[in-house]
């Protein structure tokens, strides 16, 4: 999550106080560069979340689809197996209407 790698929250921010020197900064100049400040956190952690429920849904779905591959190529194997013992057993069907049907050899 994002909140280990960040150090200041947009509070955190809003409510920093500076304290006033002689030759300090303007403080209407320093509150107005911060709310720039805070309005690009809230922007950054709003895409963060978005982006970390996407990537979340992403993994979920490659997950799903991963799973949808291996059960196809189960089937699919089970299919070409199914269809040489198919294969085999209509031949020997075959066979043994050929020898109902002509006589069987005799030897």
């Amino acid at each position: 999550m994002i909140s280990n790698e960040i150090t200041l929250t947009p509070e955190d921010i809003l409510e920093k106080e500076f304290k006033f020197d002689t030759r300090g900064y303007r403080p209407q100049e320093v509150d107005k560069f911060l709310d720039i400040i805070i309005k690009d956190y809230h922007s950054f952690i709003v895409k963060i979340k978005k982006s970390e429920a996407e990537k979340k849904e992403l993994i979920e779905e490659t997950l799903r689809l991963k799973h949808q591959i291996r059960n196809l190529k189960a089937n699919l194997e089970m299919v070409n197996n199914s269809d040489k013992v198919t294969n085999l057993d209509i031949l020997k069907r075959l066979s043994h209407l050929e020898k109902i049907i002509y006589g069987k050899d005799e030897e």
